[in-house]
């Protein structure tokens, strides 16, 4: 007994000094800038060995707790850093530890010329996402968010402007971690590419996202001022006369300007842009269409115009108030307007033919014009709430309200050719799509054991009424009237209610997060006078991940989540949609949402000169909905939206940044996969069976000239695709950039060749074909090539650190 006692009291103050704490912060050396989620390590000095390592927070913040006193040393890096070491001595006191800020010099390697500040890499990986910086494509300065994101190496955009991840269309947007919606091709065209900090792409993030969208997330940090300081930067462009017209009617205008300004105080952040952008675009369509129907065969090549004149302005501004450390207010504001008007001015050569005796029954050419012109304006507004407690648990309360006003209206007519002045036939296609909705949101972390406990509570509540009318001309009266048959209204309501938990920890080298998400979800969809088709929906969204440290620069990780795609008002629409002379669009008000479970192995290593990243990847798509086209009439094909079966997408994607020289840098990265959907369409009457494979490369090389001259050239490959009734040809936009700094690289002019071709590469066209029984159909989309655009910057102390700027939560997918 007496020898147990004196084991206790000699073990107690061993128990006690386990407790001892170290904590501290890694800063930038020269910009005193927090540097989030550096890698710092402690090891014993004795003999090196490891005892824990952690990840900074998003303030540059560590903490290491039960260490035994002793002699140690610190070890801190970050991508594009020298490894910087500290040596740390816990006292037999076993009072907690702050050890000195740790201040990382940017590696001399990876420094521009001009610039003093440390230098990053163009992307780094983590535990459950790539990071790209924004400033290292030169090719996508002065555009948009759009051409910002064609340099991922996972990202496609095609011909048609769709783009894809990893091969679909299905993904979440983010701006500044705010959702945007399943298709936000409206705030991604309007923001400013010069306003992007960085691109984050997310395949398998944790429970506290929303599920949506099959491929994963994307998100877009924008850029603020650094703490106790004012940023300003201002860009404008203007473009060239185009080499090449196609002989369109009207000449393309490409100009636009954009400013950003940011104030950083103790107790006030603000934030605050406008922005404009012209981006015309001239071009042609090619196509032939046959279809046989009755043994009759009727054939229609095409040839003619196709151009679009584009323009969209925004406005975005945020205010956060920290009265004291603990608390935090936030406001935001944003709206924006785009405007796209699609000329397409084609003549068609119709011919009938009698199969049974070969004998032409029917001829005639004529001049189709139409005009598709779409507009969106959104106004949203957002106020969000946050408190620390004493025990570093934080709750946030967040609202979101967006009103938008999605408008559309589509002028066909076909005229006698030769001589275009004789009206053959006419319509107009007008729609309104106004959308009322809101967010409300609850969320709380605790710091529990070595990590933290992330739960919340979210609504969601989104109207959508539509009003879509089809008028046909009455030649002889020179009057317009409305087709029931092609007009209708619906009304859409979607209510979503979710919660979620979630742990992220680390235990020795291995970093992890899992979490669950629940959610019910309400849909009602009513066409015109008919009864409303209601869904509800309960399902559980798993989600985890796992990454551990081979050494401090090789890391291999795992994960796994379930994700939805849900289903946008023009695939529910039952009713058909008259856009064109060629068409009709339709849906299915019963349609299913899409389910995807995603598992991914990945690896990722930093060495010298670069860093390398390779995923691969497995997704299994139940209720994949695919557009599927039918002949409505001779010279009509029928486009239906339904459910098909069961897709799979099994792919590789890979990226790499190498120093190859001290002036000149590589960065490339691409995505293979295989693609391969069985089902059944139109109540198992049509057997979907098809795959295929695609591939993407994005790749840019930057050569500096001297300390003041920077070239980049850079190249967008898009593989030939197989899709479910056809195929899509390859899809290729090379461009050079040229860039001179001035007022110690305050001031940047740029020189762009876009879409470099000189009629030697086929370069921004693209071929798609769909076939089926009874119709093939073939189209060129032949755009402009050799665009010339000279943009000029002006930038005063800008950062890193992401803005808080709103993004559209609901109101841009229908656009």
């Amino acid at each position: 007994m007496k020898f147990l006692s004196l084991l206790l009291l000699y073990s107690m103050p061993c128990l006690v000094l386990a407790q001892v704490k170290i904590s501290g912060t890694v800063t930038d050396k020269t910009t005193r800038e927090p540097l989030p989620f550096a890698s710092v390590v402690l090891f014993r000095s004795a003999d090196s060995a490891s005892v824990s390592g952690v990840l900074t927070d998003e303030k540059g913040a560590y903490l290491f707790e039960r260490v035994v006193p002793g002699k140690y040393f610190l070890q801190a890096q970050f991508i594009g850093y020298k490894v910087l070491k500290q040596d740390v001595l816990i006292p037999e006191s076993g009072k907690d530890q702050v050890a000195p800020v740790l201040q990382l010099e940017a590696d001399a390697r990876l420094l521009d010329a001009v610039n003093v500040a440390g230098e990053r890499q163009t992307m780094e990986q983590k535990i459950d996402r790539q990071v790209y910086r924004a400033d290292k494509f030169l090719n996508s300065s002065g555009g948009t968010a759009v051409d910002v994101l064609r340099n991922m190496p996972s990202v496609s955009v095609n011909a048609e402007g769709v783009m894809m991840l990893r091969g679909s269309t299905g993904f979440l947007v983010l701006l500044n971690g705010r959702p945007v919606s399943a298709d936000p091709m409206t705030v991604l065209s309007q923001l400013p590419a010069n306003s992007i900090e960085n691109i984050e792409v997310i395949t398998a993030p944790s429970a506290s996202f929303d599920p949506d969208g099959k491929s994963g997330i994307i998100n877009i940090t924008t850029k603020a001022a650094a703490p106790d300081s004012q940023s300003f930067s201002a860009s404008v462009q203007g473009g060239l006369p185009s080499v090449r017209r196609f002989d369109n009617l009207n000449a393309p205008l490409r100009f636009g300007a954009d400013v950003t300004y940011g104030l950083f105080t103790d107790k006030w952040e603000v934030s605050a842009s406008v922005g404009f952008l012209r981006n015309d675009m001239s071009g042609r369509r090619v196509g032939d269409v046959h279809t046989t129907i009755n043994q009759v065969y009727t054939s229609f090549p095409s040839d003619g115009e196709r151009s679009f004149i584009r323009y969209n302005y925004t406005g975005r501004a945020a205010v956060t108030y920290r009265p004291d450390k603990k608390n935090a207010l936030t406001a935001g504001f944003y709206t924006g307007y785009r405007s796209q008007s699609r000329r397409a001015d084609i003549v068609y050569n119709n011919t009938k033919t009698d199969l049974n005796t070969g004998d032409v029954i029917g001829r005639i050419n004529y001049f189709n014009t139409n005009i598709a012109k779409k507009t969106g304006r959104v106004t949203l507004g957002n106020l969000d709430f946050s408190h620390t407690f004493n025990n570093r648990s934080v709750v946030t309360l967040s609202g979101l309200t967006e009103w938008a006003d999605i408008d559309g209206l589509t002028t066909n007519y076909n005229l006698e050719e030769p001589g275009r002045k004789v009206i053959l036939q006419g319509s107009l296609n007008p729609g309104e799509n106004p959308l009322r909705a809101y967010r409300l949101r609850a969320d709380y972390v605790l710091n529990l054991g070595k990590g933290k406990l992330e739960t919340g509570y979210q609504y969601r509540n989104q109207v959508q009424n539509g009003d879509f009318q089809y008028l046909e001309l009455d030649v002889p009266r020179n009057i317009f009237l409305i087709v029931p048959a092609f007009s209708s209204t619906t009304r859409a309501v979607n209510r979503i209610h979710s919660v979620y938990s979630q742990y992220n920890g680390k235990a020795g080298r291995f970093t992890y997060n899992g979490g669950l998400r629940y959610e019910y979800a309400f849909r009602s969809f009513r066409p015109g006078e008919e009864a409303a088709a209601i869904l509800n929906l309960n399902n559980l969204f798993p989600v985890a991940n796992l990454q551990y440290e081979v050494d401090p620069s090789f890391t291999v990780k795992a994960a796994y989540s379930k994700r939805v795609q849900r289903s946008t008002n023009n695939e529910l629409n039952p009713f058909p949609e008259r856009e064109h002379s060629e068409t009709l669009e339709s849906g299915d008000p019963h349609i299913l949402p899409e389910f995807i479970g995603l598992m991914e192995l990945g690896i990722s290593k930093t060495f010298d000169n670069g860093t390398f990243f390779a995923n691969v990847y497995r997704q299994r798509i139940k209720n994949v909905v695919n557009r599927v086209n039918s002949i409505y009439s001779d010279t009509i094909l029928n486009r239906i939206y339904t459910n098909a079966g069961i897709a799979f997408s099994n792919g590789l994607e890979a990226g790499t940044t190498l120093d190859l020289t001290k002036s000149w840098k590589l960065y490339a990265g691409g995505n293979l996969y295989h693609y391969k959907i069985n089902g059944t369409l139109f109540n198992n009457e049509v057997k979907v069976n098809s795959a295929g494979w695609v591939y993407l490369i994005n790749a840019n090389t930057t050569v500096a000239l001297s300390p003041t001259w920077q070239l980049q050239g850079s190249v967008n490959y898009l593989s030939k695709r197989v899709t479910a009734q056809g195929e899509d040809s390859r899809f290729v936009t090379p461009h050079l950039s040229l860039r001179k700094t001035f007022l110690k690289g305050r001031l940047a002019a740029l020189l762009q060749w876009q879409n470099v071709d000189m009629g030697l590469f086929g370069t921004n066209q693209q071929r798609i074909t769909t076939w089926g029984k009874d119709f093939f159909t073939t189209t060129n989309y032949i755009h402009e090539t050799d665009i010339f655009l000279l943009n000029l910057s002006f930038n005063i102390n800008q950062s890193a650190k992401k803005g808080k700027l709103p993004a559209s939560e609901f109101g841009e997918r229908e656009f």
